[in-house]
C-alpha cells in the first residue's frame, strides 16, 4: 500500500503531460520502423586522443609555423611515417599551417589543438586528382582537403580548426557563373574540406571546420559513424561578404547507423543532406545505395535548410531527426524528387523541432541538370513520413507539389503548432494516407 500514490502520481505526469510522454517514445529507443535502436547510439562519449597511441607533433617533424608557405609533402610524410610504426595521433599544436591534399592511412587520426589551424591551400594545384565519389558519380575528381579511406576506427578530435580558406574558389565560382549559368558544381575546379569513405567507426568530434571551398564533409559508404560537438560555418553565415556555393554541412552518401550530435551547422548550403546516386538506373549501379539508421539529435541549424533528401539520393530509410533548434532555416525537412532518378524515401520521423524557418515540410520536384540519359522516366516514393511535436513559427508551413513521377502515401502530421505568414491548405487529395492528429495553425485548430 505505501507504494500506491507514487504510482498514481508517475501515471498522472505521463498521462497528461505529452513532454514526458515523448520521453518514454525515446526512452523506447525505436526507429521508425518499429525496429530497436542499437545501444550504439547511445554512447556519446567523445575520443580521447591519449589513447590513441603515439602522438606525433607536425613542429617536432620540420613542419614550421609559418602560415604563408604550402607543407603538404612534409604533413604527409609524418601521415606515412606514423601508419607504417604502427599507428598514431598526428597533432597540429597551436598555429596556422597550410597545405593541399592530405591522405589519413590505416591506425592513424587527426588531433587539433586548442589554436590551432590546419588550411587549406587556394591553389587548386596543390590537390591531387584521383577517383572519388561527388554528386551521387564516382569519377575523376580533385580529392578533398582531408581524405580517409577504407579505414577502421579513424577518428578527427581537438577544438583545433579546419580552415577551407574558401573564398578565392567562391569567387572563381560566381564568376564563372556569370558568364556561364549553365556551368554545374564540378565545373569550377575546387576541393571538398574533409571526405572519409570505406571506412568504419569513424568519429569526428570537437572541432571547427570552417569555410569549405566545396562540400563541407562528405561521407560515403560509411559505417558505424559519430559526429560529436562539430561547428561548421561557411561564406556570409561566417562573415564573408560572399556566399559560399554547396558548402553542405555534412553530406551523407550510402552510409548506415550515423550518429549527428550536438552540432552547430550555419552554411550557404544544405545543413545536412542524404545522398546515394542519380540518374535514371542509380537503383542498378553497386557504387549507390541507401543512407539506413540516421539519429540526427540536439543540433542547431542556423540559415540553411536543416535536413534535405536529395537531390542525388536512391534510398532513405530510418532516419530520425529530433531535439533540434532551427533558426531561420530554408526548410525543417525538403525532399528533392528528381525526376530523372528513382528514389524511395521510408520511416522518415521528425520531432521535437523549435524555431524559426522559411518553409516547415516541403516536397516538390528537382529538375536542376535533369536528364534522362535516353531511359525511359522512372518513378519514386515517399511514405512513412511523420512529424510531431513542434512548435516552428515559418514564412510557409507545407508546400507539397503533386507529380505524375513519385507517390506519397502514410504521412502523419501530428502535435504540431504553427506561426505563419501564408497558412495555405493542407488537405493534399494526392497523399494516400495522410493523418493530421492537433494541428494548430496560428492559434486555430486543423480540422482535417
Amino acid at each position: 500500500m505505501k507504494y500506491k500514490k507514487p504510482i498514481i502520481f508517475v501515471l498522472v505526469i505521463f498521462f497528461y503531460f505529452p513532454t514526458f510522454k515523448n520521453l518514454g517514445d525515446v526512452c523506447a529507443q525505436n526507429f521508425p520502423n518499429g525496429t530497436p535502436i542499437p545501444a550504439w547510439f547511445s554512447d556519446t562519449s567523445m575520443v580521447v586522443s591519449n589513447a590513441l597511441g603515439k602522438k606525433y607533433i607536425i613542429t617536432d617533424y620540420e613542419v614550421k609555423t609559418d602560415s604563408t608557405i604550402v607543407q603538404t609533402e612534409r604533413i604527409q610524410a609524418i601521415i606515412d611515417k606514423a601508419s607504417e610504426s604502427g599507428g598514431g595521433v598526428i597533432v597540429i599544436p597551436k598555429g596556422v599551417f597550410l597545405s593541399g591534399s592530405l591522405f589519413f592511412k590505416p591506425k592513424t587520426h587527426l588531433y587539433l589543438g586548442e589554436g590551432a589551424t590546419l588550411k587549406c591551400s587556394d591553389d587548386i594545384s596543390d590537390f591531387k586528382v584521383i577517383t572519388t565519389r561527388i554528386e551521387g558519380q564516382s569519377l575523376k575528381y580533385f580529392a578533398a582537403f582531408i581524405n580517409a579511406d577504407g579505414l577502421d576506427g579513424f577518428t578527427i578530435s581537438g577544438k583545433g580548426t579546419i580552415n577551407g580558406n574558401g573564398l578565392r574558389y567562391w569567387k572563381a565560382f560566381w564568376l564563372r557563373r556569370e558568364w556561364n549559368p549553365k556551368c554545374t558544381n564540378m565545373d569550377e575546379q575546387r576541393p571538398r574540406l574533409l571526405y572519409v569513405s570505406n571506412s568504419k567507426n569513424v568519429q569526428i568530434s570537437g572541432v571547427n571546420l570552417l569555410n569549405s571551398p566545396f562540400w563541407t564533409s562528405h561521407y560515403y559508404k560509411c559505417e558505424n559513424l559519430k559526429i560529436l560537438g562539430v561547428r561548421i560555418l561557411a561564406g556570409s553565415n561566417n562573415g564573408s561578404e560572399v556566399r559560399a556555393p554547396s558548402s553542405d554541412g555534412i553530406d551523407l552518401d550510402v552510409c548506415q547507423n550515423v550518429l549527428i550530435k550536438n552540432c552547430y551547422i550555419s552554411v550557404n548550403d544544405d545543413g545536412i543532406c542524404l545522398k546515394g546516386g542519380k540518374g535514371p538506373t542509380a537503383d542498378k549501379d553497386p557504387n549507390n545505395g541507401a543512407n539506413r539508421n540516421i539519429i540526427i539529435e540536439d543540433n542547431t541549424i542556423e540559415n540553411c535548410p536543416s535536413l534535405t533528401l536529395g537531390s542525388e539520393s536512391v534510398f532513405s530509410d530510418n532516419v530520425i531527426m529530433r531535439r533540434c533548434t532551427v533558426k531561420n532555416t530554408s526548410y525543417v525537412l525538403r525532399l528533392k524528387m528528381r525526376p530523372d532518378t528513382p528514389q524511395k524515401h521510408k520511416n522518415i520521423l521528425v520531432e521535437d523541432i523549435t524555431g524559426t524557418a522559411r518553409n516547415f515540410l516541403s516536397i516538390d520536384p528537382w529538375t536542376q541538370f535533369f536528364d534522362l540519359k535516353g531511359q525511359p522516366e522512372p518513378k519514386s516514393s515517399a511514405s512513412y513520413l511523420t512529424m510531431r511535436n513542434c512548435k516552428v513559427t515559418c514564412d510557409r508551413f507545407l508546400h507539397i507539389k503533386s507529380s505524375k513521377q513519385y507517390t506519397l502515401s502514410n504521412f502523419t502530421l501530428e502535435n504540431l503548432n504553427i506561426s505563419t505568414s501564408n497558412e495555405g491548405d493542407i488537405m493534399f487529395d494526392f497523399i494516400k494516407s495522410l493523418q493530421l492528429k492537433n494541428i494548430v495553425v496560428n492559434d486555430k485548430k486543423v480540422v482535417k
